[in-house]
């Protein structure tokens, strides 16, 4: 191998060599601390009620607690994730892991709603943070024909791990309150810490371009699990201050009159998919208990929901390779709606209403996770990284958003039924959205 040349070859060896066990452990790994940031965030959904007696909560507060923890996720991923090129991808999963496990424990013992809240923030900026250091590390890590698929799976962490939520939480609800859940979470994402600093790999493009200390030795050990040939010296260094002028450069291309109407678009259909989405996410448990069930069904409601978000990942990539990506964001993010109103209009039979709700799950997620698909096709080569972070970041704002405004109507006496009609709107707007950008 050319050592002139070793970016370029080591990433054409990973590109079109088969997949080996190195790889497969990157992605499951990323794969299992996505689903743990699932756990992690959304146990709040499903232990709404007990906390809300506790801490004496009315509706707009929780949808303060819920946002608080969305609103971290936005901070995280906009704010810590590009330490990442300052410390390396390993070394920020291994800190997001403690951020998120430490504050999590910590959020069992509060007995008031400002530390409730405030480390609610602090959890989501840990996850905000893992959660785009470990897209970017598989992807890195994964043969191109497999790129996708891999992708794919490390996303499904996270439903994954919000389904497991429900499971969990019907074996330690009931006997030991809602404080275990979050001291059950915390010590597993822990416990994680240790898993990620003996098993995950640093990201090869940042050791090859930083090179920090010992990075020809640690390239070539993880050229050697790789299977690939070893290299002999480190190419030359990129001119770190003419990267970041390219950085700001980028930002600026985004609302430049070519790219203006392409970026706001893409934010506003990330903004209205991530309400609706994050709503669903939030209030799901809770709003059944409004509605006269228990918890358990509350819970059984969440978890369908969630798994009906696993099945729409898949979906979307299966369906992709066929039909025109924005097509298909339409056609799902339509139908989500309509299946949220008739969600909302049928009698509450609780077979039926299970049904949509996993209906609604694989519909809107599967039109959600189109959204980064479209993203990613939008921009050309040079401001593609810049423009899919942005529209992410920006449109999480809407995460945010969403479950707070669904606090105030419920506080104003706006029922479950009238929750999912008016979040069933920003899909609709989500679709027509997508649908005019016109992209395959």
């Amino acid at each position: 191998m050319s050592t002139n040349n070793s970016i370029k070859d080591i990433n054409e060896f990973i590109d079109n060599g088969s997949i080996t066990s190195q790889q497969i452990l990157v992605v499951s790994l990323c794969f299992i601390f996505n689903m743990l940031d699932g756990f992690d965030i959304t146990a709040m959904a499903v232990v709404a009620s007990p906390v809300s007696v506790d801490l004496a909560l009315t509706p707009d507060l929780l949808g303060w607690i819920f946002s608080f923890a969305l609103a971290g996720m936005m901070v995280g991923a906009m704010a810590l994730a590009p330490i990442a090129d300052i410390i390396g991808r390993r070394a920020l999963i291994i800190l997001s892991l403690m951020i998120v496990g430490i504050s999590v424990i910590m959020t069992s013992k509060v007995e008031s709603l400002t530390p409730f809240m405030l480390l609610r923030f602090i959890s989501g900026m840990g996850a905000g943070a893992l959660l785009a250091s470990q897209a970017s590390l598989a992807a890195e890590y994964s043969p191109d024909k497999y790129r996708a698929l891999s992708v794919a799976i490390v996303t499904a962490g996270y439903p994954t791990g919000a389904m497991m939520t429900s499971v969990v939480a019907g074996y330690i609800l009931p006997e030991y309150g809602w404080r275990m859940m979050f001291l059950f979470g915390g010590v597993v994402t822990v416990s994680m810490v240790i898993v990620a600093w003996l098993m995950i790999p640093e990201s090869l493009k940042y050791l090859i371009e930083k090179k920090p200390n010992n990075a020809l030795e640690k390239i070539n050990k993880i050229l050697l699990k790789l299977n690939a040939p070893s290299i002999n010296e480190l190419p030359p260094s990129n001119n770190d201050r003419e990267v970041t002028v390219s950085m700001i450069g980028n930002m600026r291309m985004l609302l430049s009159p070519k790219f203006r109407r392409l970026s706001l678009m893409l934010w506003t259909s990330f903004f209205c998919a991530f309400g609706t989405l994050y709503f669903l996410m939030s209030w799901i448990p809770k709003l059944m208990e409004n509605a006269g069930y228990d918890m358990a069904v509350g819970r059984d409601a969440f978890l369908l929901f969630n798994l009906g978000g696993v099945i729409g990942i898949y979906l979307l990539g299966i369906l992709s390779v066929k039909w025109k990506l924005t097509n298909l964001i339409l056609n799902l993010s339509l139908v989500s709606a309509v299946s949220m109103i008739i969600f909302a209009l049928v009698p509450n039979q609780l077979n039926i209403l299970f049904i949509l709700i996993l209906l609604i799950g694989i519909l809107q997620q599967s039109a959600f996770t189109g959204l980064y698909g479209v993203a990613a096709k939008a921009y050309p080569t040079e401001i593609r990284s810049t423009g899919v972070g942005w529209a992410i970041g920006l449109g999480r704002s809407g995460a945010v958003v969403g479950p707070a405004v669904a606090g105030y109507l419920i506080l104003a006496g706006y029922d479950m039924s009238a929750n999912f009609i008016f979040f069933a709107l920003p899909m609709i707007v989500c679709g027509l959205i997508a649908y005019k950008l016109n992209i395959d």
